[in-house]
């Protein structure tokens, strides 16, 4: 099982966390962690289901999963090497 965080726009309520906690649930190979605004974290099963199916899934309950989203995992030292110059 492989954990995924999906980050997801749209969402402004408990209605929408349910809708998408409901779709991700149908999704064979998907096991729901947490569903909150904005993101839901799940347990997917490489053999029986995938990301894209997750994700499917999500538009096809009328939320949009951001995707291309790049955190700064720069190290503390890098970063202070930087102010320093």
């Amino acid at each position: 099982m492989e954990t995924m965080n999906i980050s997801i726009s749209g969402m402004s309520c408990g209605h929408c966390v349910s809708a998408v906690q409901k779709a991700l649930a149908a999704v064979p190979g998907v096991v729901v962690e947490s569903v909150q605004i904005g993101s839901a974290t799940v347990l997917i099963d490489p053999e029986k289901g995938s990301l894209a199916k997750a994700e499917s899934a999500i538009d096809a309950a009328g939320f949009d999963v951001v995707k291309g989203r790049v955190l700064n995992v720069a190290s503390a030292e890098k970063l202070q090497s930087k102010s320093n110059a």
